[in-house]
């Protein structure tokens, strides 16, 4: 069984480390998933004593030795993981070959599968006899003491970027870019980290959801179509115009009857508009609407800001029995 969390996890601006440096991972000490790093971030924030890897294979050590790079890559290196005494990393490039350094031993990989979609994310077993990778449809491939406990391949409404073990590595999280964490295992039973991810737009909805995200923090003005400040229903139409250039109707109750097409609210991607009325039936009655990011949490307008707040902060007596997809 696998639990969906509604857990927004940190988005990182598109493009901007994660097509030149790629992987970092620090040999620390202490915490509570020592050797569990993955790509993108890891750990607690790096000062010195860490390995830095690129997509083309290039490893740089800072306050630790170097301790070997690949020297043929048939397809970039997407991540890096540390064992769990910090003497070895793996490397995995996005055919799913595995490189090994230092006391890093070798499970498995899946260079030689024909892939339905690339490998993006590697995470180690707590013992270091293990590491599991992920795709980016959610597949999990597990080799060594790593066990299988579910993926997501083929269901995820945004492309997977990680996998995530819990402390016991008796389960996992298998995250997407947009930050809906699936649990499997006993991650089911636990709340996942916070993780800092890389978001690519790949949707209309995705490119809605980052031109929202810069809009964070802007004034609540009547009647706001921005620059300066928006509304509820001003937000949700300029994140759409000016990020994917998709139009429809200004105002929220028009927008719920006209934009786009009806989504059931089980079925929500990043970007949908979702809606708050007095009477579900009623389309006239709609008062407030905001924009779906992923993980159950909403970019919206309301109090004095433009702000991230989860979906379900009033309950659910308001809220609309469908949202639409522009």
């Amino acid at each position: 069984m696998n639990r969906q969390w509604s857990r927004r996890l940190a988005l990182g601006a598109s493009g901007l480390v994660a097509l030149s440096i790629l992987s970092l991972v620090g040999p620390w000490t202490g915490g509570s998933q020592a050797g569990a790093a993955t790509a993108h971030a890891a750990g607690p924030p790096a000062s010195d004593n860490f390995w830095l890897a690129t997509p083309s294979g290039s490893l740089n050590g800072f306050g630790v030795p170097s301790l070997g790079s690949p020297a043929h890559l048939n397809q970039p290196v997407v991540a890096l993981a540390a064992t769990s005494d910090t003497q070895g990393y793996w490397m995995v490039a996005s055919d799913g070959g595995v490189f090994t350094y230092g006391d890093a031993a070798f499970y498995g990989s899946t260079g030689a599968i024909a892939l339905n979609r690339p490998i993006v994310g590697m995470a180690s077993t707590p013992d270091g006899h293990g590491y599991w990778l992920v795709a980016s449809d959610g597949g999990v491939f597990a080799f060594g003491d790593a066990a299988f406990y579910g993926s997501t391949a083929g269901d995820p409404e945004d492309p997977v970027e990680r996998v995530v073990p819990t402390r016991t590595g008796h389960g996992y999280w298998v995250v997407q870019q947009n930050g809906t964490a699936t649990a499997f295992g006993d991650a089911t039973a636990a709340n996942p980290p916070t993780l800092a991810l890389l978001m690519q737009p790949v949707t209309p909805g995705d490119k809605a959801v980052q031109f929202a995200f810069q809009q964070l923090g802007k004034p609540y003005i009547w009647g706001g179509n921005g620059p300066v400040g928006y509304d509820c229903s001003g937000l949700t139409l300029a994140s759409w115009s000016h990020g994917a250039g998709i139009t429809f109707a200004r105002v929220a109750n028009d927008q719920f009857h006209t934009a786009g097409t009806a989504v059931a609210m089980g079925d929500l991607r990043a970007g949908d508009l979702v809606f708050w009325g007095t009477s579900a039936t009623d389309w006239t009655s709609v008062y407030h609407t905001a924009l779906y990011v992923g993980g159950d949490r909403i970019v919206e307008a309301t109090g004095d800001h433009v702000q991230l707040n989860d979906l379900g902060q009033w309950g659910t007596g308001d809220l609309m029995p469908n949202a639409r997809r522009p």
